[in-house]
C-alpha cells in the first residue's frame, strides 16, 4: 500500500488508520501472528494502532497488550496477571526523556555523585531488561532518549557532568553498550528520530501538558514506523535485494543517447556529486549483505559501459545479475528473482521513472520506493527501513559472493544433459553437526528468513535457540554445503525432539540458495545415524502447509515415511496407553523427596490439562514425572514446594502445561518461581492449551 511507504502523509496516515487497517486485512494476504507487549511512559494508543497497520502492511498480524499509563516498570517488576498470561513474542518499552527521575541540577554535586545518580537511572532500566529475560525470554526493543528541551548551562550543558544533555548522552552511551553485549535487545533511535523531525516539533510541550503525549502527534506515525523495521527484521521480513535502474537512478543522462562522456557521475557538478553519492551508499548496502542487481532499459554493452565509468562507485561485478534490455522491468526483476533463488516480494526495485515503478508494482508485490531527486535518493532509501539490521553474521558480509558462485553453478548446469553428473562436476562437500555457539545466530537468521523449504514454519529467535541446543532432550544438526565455486555457509538446521525412544521434527528447513542439491538427503542420513546412537526407534515428521512451502509437501514420503494422519494431532494421539510413570501426582501429596524425582524431566501441568488436551499423555507425559494442581481450588501458592522439589532433586527439565484461563497463570508463576529460588538453571518451557483442547504455543 502506497500509503504506508515512505515518505508517507502522517495526517492523512492518522485520520484513516481503521480505514487502512480493515483494508490491510481483507487484502488475502497470509501473515505471520505475533504478540506485542507496548510498556509506557507516556500515552501510546496512538503508537499501537499506527504500530498495528505498518506491521500488517510488512507480513505481521499482531495482538497488543499496553500497560496502563506510566506502568512500564510495575509490570514487569511485579508480577502482572494479564501480562502474564498475554506471553508476548516481543516487548516494546516506550520511555522518553520525560521518564528520567534522577536528573537534579545540583551544581556543588560531585562527579562522583553525579556518576551514581547516573548508574542508578541506567539500573532502573537494567534490572526492568534482565526481569524480561527471566520471564518472558522475548526480545525487547527500548527506545533510548531524545535530547532535553531546554540546556540550563546552555552550550556547557553537553559536557559538564552536572548537564542535563551530558546526563542523557552518557545514559544512551549505557544503553548502546547493554545492546552489544545482549542479543535480542534492540534500541529504537529516537534521539535520531527527533533530530531528524525537529527537536522543537517533536518535544511539543503542550501535547504533554494535554494529553500526556511525550511525543508530537504529528510524528507517531515516523515512529511506529521506525519501530515496525526493526520488528520486522526480527521476524524474518527483510527485504533482500535491491533492483536498481541506470540512467538518471545511478547517473545522471542516458547513456544511449548522451554517451559514457555525456552521463553525471562524479564531482565536476552538483548532479554527479548527488549520484556518486546514491552509488558509494547502494556499495554500503552491499557490505551489509544486500544483493544488487540491474533491472534497465538499455543495450546490455552500453550499461556495462556506465558501470564501468572511471567516476562510478559501483561496477559490473558488483552486481549478482545485470538485466539491461528492452524486456518489460517486472519480466526483468521475476527473471532475476529466479536466477538468485529467491522470491520477487525479497526485492526492492530503484527507480527514478514512476511510471516503471507503478508497472513493477502492480505486477509484482515488489516495493519501489518513490525517488525525485538524486540529492533525496539516500534519504528515502534509507528512510524506508528495506534492510534494517537486528543481526549481523559473517554470511551476511560473504552473501553477495555465495550467491555469485550460485549464479556461476546454474550457468555450469546448463552444459549438462544429465542432472546427477551436474552435481558430480560441483565436487560438493557436506560438513554437518550439531549447533555450535559460534553458529547460533546465523541458525536463528535462517529460522527467521526461510519460507520455501520449511516444513513447519517454526520461528525461534536466538535466545530460543540457545536453550535447545543446550537441552539433551533435543537433537540439532546444522548443515554447511562446499563446492568448487565457494562456501555457501550454513544452508539447513534440523531441530528433533526426543520423547523415549521418539524424535519428533519440529524443524526442518534449508536455503533456497542449496535446492535441488540432495543436501535434504545428506541431512537425513546423520539425523537417522544420530538418532540410532541415542536409542530412537522412531521419527515423526510433520509439514504444516503454507503459501510457500509446497515444495516440500512431499518431502516425507520421498524419504519413505509412512503418512499416520493429515492430522498433526491425531497422529501423535496414535498410542494410547496412559504414561503416567509415579503415584500419587497432586503437588500437595507428593513427598518432596520421592525417589521418581531423581533424574527426572518433571511436567508441572494444571488439572484440567489432561481434560482439555487430548494427545495429554503421549506428547507431554510420556517420559516425564507429573505433578498436577489448581491454584483456585487449592488456594494456595505452590512456589514453596516446588522449589523443595526442585532443589532437593535431580531434576533435569520444567515442562510447564497451563490452560488459556487467568487462573492457571498462578501455577505458571509459582513454577517460574521455584525454578529461581532452587538457584539452578534447568531447561523449561511453557505450553498454553485453549479452552478448545488446542496447543496454543509452547
Amino acid at each position: 500500500m502506497k500509503e504506508l511507504s515512505y515518505p508517507f502523509d502522517s495526517a492523512y496516515l492518522l485520520k484513516n488508520r481503521r480505514k487502512i487497517k480493515r483494508q490491510l486485512a481483507d487484502d488475502g494476504t497470509v501473515r505471520i501472528r505475533k504478540k506485542i507487549a507496548v510498556l509506557g511512559g507516556s500515552t501510546t494508543n496512538d503508537i499501537v494502532s499506527m504500530l498495528e497497520i505498518f506491521l500488517l502492511e510488512q507480513g505481521i498480524e499482531c495482538e497488543f497488550y499496553q500497560s496502563e499509563y506510566a506502568k512500564y516498570w510495575e509490570d514487569i517488576m511485579f508480577a502482572n496477571e494479564e501480562l502474564l498470561q498475554f506471553k508476548p513474542d516481543l516487548i516494546y518499552i516506550h520511555t522518553t526523556a520525560r521518564n528520567i527521575t534522577e536528573y537534579d541540577l545540583n551544581m556543588k554535586a560531585s562527579r562522583a555523585e553525579c556518576g551514581n545518580a547516573l548508574n542508578r537511572q541506567f539500573e532502573h532500566f537494567k534490572s526492568m531488561w534482565e526481569r524480561i529475560e527471566e520471564i518472558y525470554s522475548c526480545p525487547i526493543i527500548q527506545n533510548n532518549f531524545e535530547m532535553p528541551i531546554y540546556r540550563i548551562l546552555g552550550n556547557r550543558d553537553a559536557w559538564d557532568y552536572h548537564g542535563h544533555v551530558n546526563f542523557i548522552s552518557r545514559l544512551n552511551i549505557m544503553f548502546y553498550d547493554y545492546a552489544v553485549n545482549h542479543e535480542n535487545f534492540y534500541i529504537n533511535d529516537i534521539n535520531y528520530l527527533s533530530a531528524c523531525c525537529g527537536l522543537d516539533k517533536w518535544s511539543e510541550p503542550s501535547y504533554w501538558y494535554m494529553y500526556k503525549y511525550a511525543v508530537n502527534p504529528q510524528f507517531i506515525p515516523d515512529l511506529a514506523f521506525n519501530i515496525s523495521n526493526i520488528i520486522k527484521s526480527i521476524f524474518g521480513k527483510n527485504k533482500k535485494a535491491l533492483a536498481l535502474d541506470l540512467d538518471n537512478t545511478l547517473w545522471g543522462g542516458v547513456i544511449g543517447d548522451d554517451g559514457v562522456d555525456g552521463i553525471e557521475i562524479g564531482h565536476e557538478t552538483a548532479a554527479a556529486e548527488a549520484f556518486y553519492a546514491f552509488q558509494k551508499y547502494v556499495k554500503e548496502q552491499q557490505k551489509i549483505g544486500v544483493l544488487l542487481g540491474v533491472c534497465s532499459k538499455n543495450d546490455y554493452e552500453n550499461a556495462v559501459t556506465g558501470l564501468n565509468h572511471p567516476d562510478g562507485v559501483l561496477k559490473p561485478d558488483d552486481f549478482i545479475s545485470i538485466k539491461a534490455n528492452w524486456e518489460p522491468k517486472d519480466s526483468n526483476i521475476a527473471v532475476m528473482a529466479e536466477e538468485i533463488g529467491i522470491l520477487p516480494e525479497s526485492i526492492v526495485f530503484a527507480d527514478d521513472n514512476p511510471a516503471e515503478r507503478e508497472i513493477v508494482s502492480g505486477q509484482l508485490n515488489v516495493q519501489s520506493p518513490s525517488l525525485e531527486n538524486p540529492e533525496n535518493y539516500i534519504k528515502v532509501v534509507d528512510r524506508s527501513g528495506f534492510f534494517e539490521v537486528t543481526s549481523f553474521s559473517d554470511d551476511d558480509i560473504n552473501r553477495n559472493a555465495m550467491y555469485k558462485a550460485n549464479a556461476q553453478r546454474v550457468k555450469v548446469s546448463k552444459k549438462f544433459e544429465n542432472y546427477d553428473d551436474y552435481l558430480l562436476s560441483l565436487e560438493m562437500t557436506a560438513e554437518i553437526e550439531e549447533f555450535k555457539a559460534i553458529d547460533l545466530q546465523r541458525i536463528a537468521q535462517l529460522t527467521n528468513k526461510s519460507n520455501q523449504f520449511n516444513l513447519t514454519t517454526k520461528r525461534y529467535t536466538q535466545n530460543e535457540i540457545e536453550k535447545i541446543s543446550s537441552d539433551g532432550n533435543y537433537i540439532t544438526l546444522c548443515g554447511r554445503l562446499r563446492d568448487k565455486f565457494g562456501d555457501n555457509g550454513i544452508v539447513s538446521v534440523v531441530i528433533g525432539r526426543k520423547e523415549n525412544d521418539a524424535l519428533h521434527i519440529d524443524l526442518w528447513l534449508m536455503s533456497c540458495r542449496v535446492l535441488k542439491r540432495n543436501m535434504e538427503y545428506a541431512m537425513l542420513d546423520c539425523l537417522v545415524s544420530e538418532a540410532k546412537l541415542q536409542g530412537i526407534r522412531k521419527i515423526y515428521g510433520y509439514y504444516l502447509k503454507t503459501k510457500k512451502n509446497s515444495m516440500v509437501k512431499s518431502l516425507f514420503s520421498d524419504f519413505g515415511f509412512e503418512k499416520i494422519s493429515e492430522d498433526i494431532e491425531e497422529s501423535a494421539a496414535s498410542f494410547n496407553k496412559s504414561q503416567l510413570g509415579q503415584w500419587p501426582c497432586q503437588i500437595k501429596l507428593v513427598p518432596v523427596n520421592a525417589p521418581y524425582f531423581d533424574n527426572a524431566n518433571l511436567l508441572i501441568a494444571a488439572d484440567c490439562t489432561a481434560y482439555a488436551y487430548a494427545n495429554m499423555h503421549n506428547e507431554f507425559m510420556k517420559g516425564k514425572i507429573t505433578i498436577i494442581g489448581c491454584p483456585k481450588l487449592d488456594d494456595i501458592d505452590y512456589s514453596e514446594k516446588l522449589t523443595q522439589i526442585i532443589k532437593q532433586n535431580n531434576i533435569k527439565s520444567v515442562t510447564i502445561v497451563r490452560m488459556e484461563v487467568p487462573c492457571c497463570g498462578g501455577l505458571e508463576y509459582a513454577a517460574k518461581e521455584a525454578i529461581k529460588q532452587s538457584g539452578k538453571f534447568l531447561p523449561w518451557q511453557v505450553v498454553t492449551i485453549s479452552i478448545d483442547g488446542k496447543m496454543i504455543n509452547d
